[in-house]
């Protein structure tokens, strides 16, 4: 590896600053403990599909083994008579599997689309030995499709965080060192388009066009690259005038090595700390447009299309009650997460 690689990873490195801010960071026991919560939703949420699913995880037919959760295997391979993937809930298909083997199933016998067919009352349905937390007004298994919304909201805002982040760091290192004309300018176009309705103007784009996990990122990152704008904008505003700065300017160094390897570095430590915060209202915004119904498309597993759920069966409190542990939990974790990160990266303290 080059010294040139080594020193642009410097930063990312436990050196002994970054160490001390990691130190900082678990001397904050409600932000220390609220990381590892939260790295255990992420987990749980990204094993989803091997946590609750309608299909076996793994399956012994005839002395050969079959992953249904990660492969499509048709009726006829257990001797029936479809073609089609086998319903593996269907009891003539759980009678021929039986008959020559086994089958492991997940913990929750339910993906995010099951419905319960045999529910001893009209949906929905009070928590049962078979559904944890009840079901909602299809009779799809809450805890379920909780799992699948967490997973769906964790990596859709932190895709949405990273994206924007990058737009944002760009603008502001632009803007803060070349000052001047550029800087007004960006500036007058910056406090217009941050003057603007957002979520009203997301939800007019959205209807637009046909329900799209893509086309709601796209719109939704319109605005998404505000949040770090003007803290690396003042960053580089101050880092320009400072002496290590004008020497490498004396000495012919690009303007791009100048932002990238000398006064980068000093902003991200400042930007870092807003990303749990940017997370956090990417992750609200999200769930306030599929509550209003221009989010995920219609079906899919979300916070928001859980508390309508809430809102249209209020004699199902348990609708309500999982909706508001789910977001109260997962949002909160996120806050003190930001915080303890904010006092680890805080300059002043050391």
């Amino acid at each position: 590896m080059s010294n040139d690689m080594v020193s642009d990873m410097r930063f990312f490195s436990l050196n002994p600053i970054n160490k001390m801010r990691w130190q900082r960071f678990k001397k904050n026991r409600i932000g220390y403990v609220s990381f590892w919560i939260f790295l255990i939703i992420l987990i749980l949420s990204l094993f989803a599909n091997f946590i609750a699913n309608d299909k076996p995880l793994l399956l012994s037919y005839k002395g050969h083994l079959y992953s249904p959760v990660l492969y499509q295997y048709s009726e006829q391979e257990f001797g029936g008579v479809f073609e089609t993937e086998a319903n593996y809930r269907d009891p003539v298909v759980q009678q021929l599997i039986d008959r020559h083997g086994w089958m492991l199933w997940p913990v929750i016998r339910f993906a995010d689309q099951t419905p319960n067919l045999a529910l001893p009352v009209v949906a929905p349905a009070p928590p049962s030995t078979q559904n944890w937390l009840g079901t909602d007004d299809q009779g799809r298994d809450v805890l379920a499709r909780i799992l699948y919304s967490l997973r769906v909201s964790i990596l859709f805002g932190f895709s949405l965080t990273v994206a924007g982040s990058v737009i944002g760091i760009v603008i502001g290192a632009i803007q803060g060192y070349y000052g001047g004309w550029i800087d007004l300018i960006g500036q007058r176009l910056f406090e217009v388009w941050g003057g603007m309705p957002q979520l009203f103007i997301t939800m007019i784009l959205v209807s637009f066009f046909s329900p799209s996990i893509y086309w709601l990122f796209a719109m939704m990152l319109l605005f998404g690259w505000m949040s770090l704008v003007s803290i690396v904008r003042a960053e580089f505003l101050r880092a320009r005038n400072l002496d290590y700065v004008r020497a490498a300017q004396a000495l012919g160094v690009g303007h791009f090595q100048i932002i990238v390897r000398h006064i980068l570095p000093n902003a991200l430590s400042s930007s870092l700390s807003q990303i749990p915060f940017i997370l956090t209202a990417n992750i609200t915004a999200l769930s306030t447009l599929d509550f209003l119904g221009y989010g995920l498309p219609p079906g899919s597993a979300s916070l928001g299309e859980l508390i309508v759920q809430a809102k249209n069966n209020l004699d199902a409190p348990w609708l309500a009650l999982s909706a508001f542990l789910t977001l109260s939990i997962q949002l909160s974790v996120l806050v003190f997460i930001g915080e303890a990160a904010r006092d680890a990266f805080d300059s002043k303290q050391y």
